[in-house]
């Protein structure tokens, strides 16, 4: 017998419908990770939500790149009720999560190199 999905209600989570505070997001994403260490799947509900940042997106989704890989996530993790016009800031947050966790040295490199931090 399979164990039901955690529900994570994110306008329960944050307290409203922002989800915008970094510290919100690693409330969430220390939840994911504790489900997935169970072998639990998880359910992100976006219902009632009107206001997301990418900010909020790295800190619950993208840290997540750095524990499990794509297939993991894709088998693992369900979005519902994203509204279509958020639905951009989820691929960005998720391609720059990819390309930072493939190789994060050089991902520091050229910020650096950017920033002229050397």
């Amino acid at each position: 017998m399979e164990n039901s999905p955690i529900i994570l209600r994110i306008y329960d989570e944050v307290g409203g419908d922002a989800a915008v505070s970094v510290t919100d997001g690693d409330l969430i994403f220390q939840k994911i990770d504790k489900a997935f260490s169970n072998n639990l799947k998880v359910t992100l509900d976006f219902q009632n939500i009107d206001l997301i940042i990418t900010a909020f997106l790295n800190a619950c989704i993208g840290q997540l790149y750095s524990k499990y890989t794509s297939e993991e996530l894709n088998q693992n993790l369900k979005l519902e009720n994203v509204k279509d016009e958020d639905k951009y800031l989820f691929s960005k947050a998720i391609k720059r999560a990819k390309e930072y966790f493939e190789n994060p040295e050089s991902f520091d490199n050229s910020v650096n190199e950017v920033l002229g931090d050397d």
